[in-house]
């Protein structure tokens, strides 16, 4: 009789950000009941599974209720910042371990949290590398009003302001609203260079239908002349999008086009398991590769206890989708491999550039040169105003 080993899967696949749940949650079972059908594991992996429904009161209690009631060492889960600190201190209260999945706003390094999603030296920066070069610096700078679009828009002032930019406004929008119209009103008053959209869910959405309105009044805020930037956007949200996404930029550590022996043989996997109409993304790889990780951990270490798989972790890189994965003993970061991708009128990205080797994790930019950026950036002459991203 193999053991069994519960795990909590914590995720809204209803609310605000569903589409991102549901991926992630999606990419979890499916390395799951791999696990489970592979006897070379040992044991089997028993989920736990809880949808807050993007609503923060419920995270808590959820979280609780797995780790007490469910027997869960491991949680997978949470999407937000908002909603990965309301758990937090629960899970480092019962020595448990999260494993946290998408991108966030870094400036955070916890014992009991494995950070597998991006840090912002892996999705800001290189955004920011590719995009100030081609279009400008003056920037409009949009976000969800919590800690995500905050925190991002700091980084990205700090970053403009390195390379002698302007930021011409800064707006926010409560979680899930639609009211977008004095948001591309300022845009087309201000005539950005480009708009860094840290808007999340229904926001998004909104604000790209309402900005393909404006260019086709006005072709000057087109996507090739204007583009909306983004951090966190993926495959699972395009089709909420819809035509008014193609031509658009976005940052991500996975797209599903790139063209690994590890990702030819997840896609055709997931194409049998979801259907050929599926879109791979970076919630549906990352919520795969973490699970996928824990259980490879939990075969060498023999057990499911985080002060046992920790060491494990940072002892060796993981095959996976996203690329070889290593977790920094320093700071429970991964290192990943950023890519920057276009929308296409298919429903996926181009990928425009990919790193040629995973990116060692640095969330709090203390490694990271704004004056090298200034350099790629800056017309020759011209004076950068230097400040230390904090």
């Amino acid at each position: 009789m193999r053991a069994s080993y519960a795990i909590g899967l914590l995720y809204s696949t209803t609310g605000p950000y569903g589409a991102i749940g549901r991926d992630a949650l999606d990419g979890a079972l499916m390395a799951l009941e791999e696990v489970n059908a592979d006897e070379g594991f040992g044991f089997t992996l028993s989920p736990v599974t809880a949808n807050p429904e993007g609503v923060i009161d419920r995270y808590h209690a959820l979280c609780e209720a797995a780790i007490r009631e469910g027997g869960c060492r491991q949680i997978v889960g949470t999407i937000t910042s908002l909603s990965r600190k309301e758990v937090l201190p629960t899970i480092e209260k019962h020595d448990a371990l999260l494993w946290y999945i998408c991108p966030y706003e870094g400036f955070e390094s916890s014992e009991a949290v494995i950070y597998t999603g991006a840090a912002p030296n892996q999705h800001i920066v290189p955004l920011f590398q590719h995009v100030l070069p081609r279009w400008g610096t003056r920037a409009v700078l949009l976000g969800s009003n919590y800690i995500w679009g905050w925190e991002v828009n700091r980084v990205a002032r700090e970053l403009i302001g390195a390379c002698g930019g302007e930021v011409l406004a800064e707006r926010y929008l409560p979680i899930g609203s639609e009211d977008v119209g004095r948001l591309v009103q300022e845009v087309r008053e201000k005539r950005p260079d480009f708009i860094l959209n840290n808007l999340i869910g229904p926001s998004s959405y909104a604000f790209f239908r309402a900005y393909q309105a404006l260019a086709e009044s006005d072709p000057t805020f087109g996507p090739d002349r204007c583009p909306i930037v983004s951090c966190n956007l993926t495959e699972c949200e395009l089709g909420l999008i819809g035509p008014a996404g193609i031509g658009h930029l976005s940052s991500a550590i996975y797209f599903g086009g790139v063209d690994t022996a590890e990702n030819r043989s997840f896609r055709d996997r997931a194409r049998a398991r979801f259907g050929a109409g599926r879109r791979n993304s970076a919630f549906l790889a990352g919520g795969y590769a973490a699970v996928r990780m824990l259980a490879e951990a939990i075969r060498e270490a023999g057990t499911d206890a985080p002060e046992a798989l920790r060491p494990v972790l940072h002892a060796r890189r993981f095959a996976t989708p996203l690329g070889p994965l290593g977790i920094d003993p320093r700071t429970n970061h991964a290192a990943l491999t950023p890519c920057l991708g276009r929308i296409g009128a298919d429903g996926g990205f181009e990928i425009l550039d990919r790193a040629a080797a995973p990116v060692a994790p640095d969330p709090y930019l203390v490694e990271f040169d704004a004056a090298a950026l200034a350099r790629r950036v800056l017309k020759p002459g011209a004076a950068p105003r230097l400040k230390r991203v904090k």
